[in-house]
């Protein structure tokens, strides 16, 4: 009788070779084009281009009404983009002007697991958990007594797996839409029998899939198009080593994935009845979210059931794809 094949996790980001939950720690980042030399700039040619007036500064064409951003493409992508950098990056490296990309370490692991809002799961960081239902994650409540915040300590801190995510509004409701996904999942599955044992392990593995489904078939696509998301998932990667532990490209993770900063937008209305701001510095995050700023998705996003906006929201928060 032939040997079994290998049992492989059900997560298009993991090496088969090991589990889902292996601890990896702090390791090198992996280099795409290590023969390539570094760039060498003139650095007065730098600060003339980021000055005041400079060839990055899109303050002289920016529409007081919005008008002059995208309005085919949803305003959210970014900050999803951004959810996903602080789930697979973390530089914990020291400030420096010049500093051995040899020496560089990334705190997180290379898979696309949900790393940051799970932290090391209830044994390791059991303050992210609700102690009374161990199996959900711990949610935050506003002004207005509603679960719509990040879990606080008494300084207004944010207590999730990675603080970054709370940087701005919205990459912290984001980290709340998912903590709420995860507590969904496990009342629906608390409610279909699983056994409470399992039940947290059983909806962060849905989570995971979950997210990772949208990052392969739905932001990924956007980012790089379908034709070569398709080739791509059909003939697997071209540069990435495929030998060796997995590890993040430090070309990757420093230079081209830093695309969605240019995408923010001049301003954002976070829900219908708040008004127009831009991001930095109303919107600016490490505290508290009141209920009036907290963020409606469906001005973001193409959620089902939900109509398109139209008017004024359009122009400023969103929006939809062709």
């Amino acid at each position: 009788m032939p040997p079994a094949p290998p049992t492989v996790a059900h997560d298009h980001c993991l090496a088969p070779s090991r589990t889902v939950d292996a601890p990896l720690g702090p390791r090198a980042y992996g280099r795409l084009f290590p023969e390539l030399p570094p760039l060498a700039s003139d650095e007065a040619v730098l600060w003339t281009l980021g000055t005041a007036g400079g060839a990055c500064d899109g303050g002289p064409f920016a529409d007081p009404e919005g008008g002059d951003d995208a309005s085919d493409t949803a305003a959210g992508w970014p900050f999803f983009g951004q959810f996903v950098a602080h789930d697979i990056t973390a530089d914990r490296s020291l400030p420096a002007h010049q500093v051995d990309a040899a020496s560089l370490r990334n705190a997180r692991s290379p898979t696309i697991d949900l790393e940051c809002l799970y932290g090391d799961g209830p044994a390791g960081n059991p303050y992210l958990y609700d102690r009374d239902d161990p199996a959900k994650l711990l949610l935050g409540r506003n002004d207005a007594g509603r679960p719509n915040d990040l879990p606080r300590n008494q300084q207004g801190v944010a207590l999730i797996g990675d603080p970054r995510n709370d940087v701005h509004l919205f990459v912290s409701q984001l980290h709340v839409a998912m903590l709420k996904l995860h507590n969904r999942l496990v009342d629906r599955l608390r409610a279909t029998g699983v056994a409470p044992a399992a039940l947290f392990e059983e909806a962060r593995r849905l989570a995971r899939w979950h997210y990772q489904w949208v990052v392969l078939r739905d932001f990924l696509p956007r980012l790089i198009g379908p034709p070569l998301t398709d080739d791509l998932l059909a003939e697997g990667p071209r540069f990435l080593p495929a030998a060796g532990p997995p590890a993040i490209p430090l070309e990757f993770a420093d230079a081209a994935y830093r695309y969605g900063h240019s995408q923010i937008r001049h301003r954002y209305r976070p829900n219908a009845a708040a008004a127009p701001l831009p991001l930095f510095p109303d919107l600016l995050g490490f505290g508290p979210v009141p209920a009036a700023r907290a963020v409606d998705w469906a001005l973001f996003f193409d959620l089902p059931g939900r109509p398109p906006p139209s008017g004024p929201i359009r122009s400023t928060a969103a929006w939809r794809a062709p």
